[in-house]
């Protein structure tokens, strides 16, 4: 296959056009394999946004979504870190075993549902990007978003579900996206989380990074947890899990975390009560939009299946809130912007809202609890 990707429109047009093919990967993982000169080539964000918006022209336009600023009267000494943390919904999974029954299958077909996605990204521009529910890494993402300045980090499932789906794209996972330009890696740790001392199926990336403007270290993770009803105990055995991986990275929380994930669990489960009680010091982001600080928004996914209607709060953005100040965050979907068949739809790519937040480093270092 021919994978030379240069910087005019019409060759980033067929870049774009190559990533839509769902039986891409393995072209993909040969180009990967062989990369040329042009290929590496920088994109312009500006035009891909462009050639993602010829691609998704007939249909209607995106949400409009607006930041809540929630600065105190002190001022950062540096640029806002924007982290964004979202569960993309697996094409395997959307088109295979979901069940989305008020979302029409043309609304799910990848080459348009894919520019979807790309739009949300570039439309907030990320300085630090968690998915879950990857399946197009190999051939999407990472050809794509290296190319816009990020360093991208993949950990798949060891059983994921989207290999039981004909004509699947290989198995979803974890992905880790940071700009190169804002951040140095200084380790990266892949995690298969345990519950009850035994290894489980789900996953997690976690990476200290150092900030280029301030030299403070950041951790930064992105997990997903176990999902449905009747799992409480084992997401709580898998957070755990998770929490005390993080406090060796974070030498006991002297680096300051964010953690971001599809806990599939409620604020009222146990595994969001030991977040909240951690030792690492932990905040939950999205909790400063609520009138009190102190509740999480109604929903972060809402969908409709065969069961029936599913509107819950499953996903968080967590930090260390005496290190990091949560500086806006941006404001969810109402429910007549979701309108009556829910998510996904032809208006938005995944069943699950992506989540935005601006953070800066507390001005005094040495402060740590």
């Amino acid at each position: 296959p021919v994978c030379s990707m240069g910087n005019s429109t019409s060759r980033l047009y067929s870049a774009l056009a190559k990533t839509l093919s769902s039986g891409a990967v393995s072209q993909h993982q040969d180009c990967l394999q062989q990369p040329d000169s042009a290929q590496l080539d920088p994109i312009d964000p500006k035009e891909l946004l462009e050639e993602c918006q010829i691609v998704l022209q007939k249909r209607p336009p995106r949400f409009q979504r607006n930041f809540v600023d929630l600065r105190k009267n002190a001022a950062s000494n540096h640029r806002p870190i924007r982290v964004m943390q979202w569960n993309i919904l697996a094409q395997a999974l959307g088109e295979g075993k979901d069940n989305f029954v008020q979302c029409p299958m043309e609304a799910l077909k990848w080459e348009e549902r894919k520019c979807l996605i790309l739009e949300e990204i570039l439309e907030y521009k990320p300085d630090i990007l968690c998915l879950q529910e990857v399946d197009h890494y190999f051939d999407t993402f990472e050809p794509l978003l290296s190319r816009l300045g990020y360093q991208c980090t993949f950990f798949p499932k060891p059983w994921s579900p989207c290999l039981d789906v004909e004509q699947n794209n290989g198995p979803d996972g974890c992905a880790l996206f940071f700009l190169k330009d804002r951040f140095e890696l200084i380790n990266s740790t892949n995690i298969r989380l345990t519950a009850m001392k035994r290894k489980t199926n789900q996953v997690a990336i976690a990476q200290t990074l150092k900030c280029s403007e301030t030299g403070r270290l950041l951790c930064i993770a992105v997990t997903h947890l176990k999902a449905r009803t009747g799992w409480e105990r084992f997401r709580s055995a898998q957070g755990c899990d998770l929490l005390q991986n993080l406090k060796s990275i974070t030498q006991g929380a002297k680096i300051p975390v964010i953690i971001c994930g599809d806990f599939n669990a409620e604020p009222t489960e146990e595994v969001y009560k030991e977040f909240s009680n951690s030792s690492l010091n932990l905040n939950s982001a999205y909790k400063v939009l609520s009138p009190d600080g102190q509740s999480e928004p109604p929903y972060t996914t809402w969908k409709i299946r065969h069961s029936g209607e599913c509107r819950h709060t499953l996903d968080y953005i967590w930090y260390s809130q005496h290190a990091l100040n949560v500086n806006a965050a941006l404001g969810l979907l109402t429910e007549e912007q979701i309108g009556p068949n829910r998510l996904p739809s032809f208006n938005y790519p995944s069943d699950h809202l992506s989540l935005v937040c601006d953070f800066s480093f507390n001005q005094d270092p040495d402060r740590l609890l």
